[in-house]
């Protein structure tokens, strides 16, 4: 199973500050995958008196060196909020990637959900690449993080879209795809006398059975998608503490990362890998949802 990108929708938040990297990373996807591309800017309906300074904005950058030779066309959506309307028009254009830039938040953000990037996490259909560091692709690697065991309630066969979408990624870049699976260790415990939990030292063997049976379950998952031993991360760890060690030894340019919508209410006490990965890793996040 191969992923095509045949269209490409790029959210410009601020037509007169675009972050460095955004274009050109989406003109060399777009170049390496022989896709359309379509620039797309949100007016809030009180700021329709904008449109016509906003449109020769938009045009300008479609003029940029960065996207010569491609198929690129720019929109603009009067509408609100942000992220509801780019998911829209991604669905009108029948898009398979939304490309967004992202920053470092204010402390609590994530909690607020008031960002237009950690939305489109939550809503975008297609996958959506939250472009975070400049540079370029060009033959870096790029990193599925997977869950074979599915203890985040990820559905079995989103790992197989991860592998899929890291490995023509890859192709497409002239990198190589990397797999990764981080886990914690065999934590035994009983109720103190106020309550409190005492920790127990758990035996080496089980310990070592217990790495065993998750490698066993790790490589089996990633064997399907022909990701050489040489280039499977299993860590003991948090998630994204260990995955940012993995970047950086494999000079990754993008983390592939499963999402899947959750009731606020869990969302807040449980959080999301896919955001937490954000906060974290210093290239940037693919993110990618099960199929409908």
């Amino acid at each position: 199973m191969s992923w095509k990108i045949r269209r490409i929708l790029v959210a410009i938040g601020d037509p007169w500050r675009v972050p460095p990297g955004q274009l050109r990373k989406a003109a060399e996807l777009a170049a390496a995958a022989g896709a359309h591309l379509e620039l797309c800017h949100v007016i809030h309906p009180n700021r329709a008196q904008a449109i016509e300074q906003a449109s020769h904005r938009m045009e300008r950058l479609a003029s940029l060196k960065v996207l010569r030779d491609l198929d690129v066309r720019t929109c603009l959506a009067i509408d609100s909020p942000p992220h509801e309307a780019i998911t829209r028009r991604a669905e009108v254009i029948r898009a398979d990637l939304v490309i967004a830039a992202t920053a470092p938040h204010r402390a609590g953000a994530r909690l607020l959900l008031r960002n237009t990037d950690w939305e489109l996490i939550r809503h975008a259909s297609c996958p959506l690449l939250l472009v975070k560091a400049p540079g370029r692709y060009r033959k870096r690697a790029v990193v599925a993080a997977v869950d074979p065991f599915h203890s985040r309630d990820k559905p079995a066969r989103l790992d197989t879209r991860l592998l899929a979408s890291a490995t023509s990624l890859a192709q497409m870049l002239g990198g190589a795809a990397h797999a990764f699976h981080a886990y914690l260790p065999l934590v035994a415990a009983l109720p103190g006398a106020m309550g409190q939990p005492i920790a127990l030292t758990v035996p080496p063997d089980a310990e070592r059975a217990h790495g065993a049976r998750i490698k066993r379950a790790f490589d089996a998952l990633v064997k399907r998608s022909g990701i050489a031993p040489a280039r499977r991360h299993l860590r003991m760890g948090d998630v994204p503490t260990q995955c940012e060690a993995v970047v950086r030894r494999t000079q990754a340019g993008i983390v592939v990362a499963g999402a899947v919508s959750r009731s606020a209410l869990k969302r807040l006490f449980i959080g999301n890998t896919a955001e937490h990965l954000l906060d974290r890793l210093s290239c940037d996040v693919l993110v990618v949802k099960p199929k409908p």
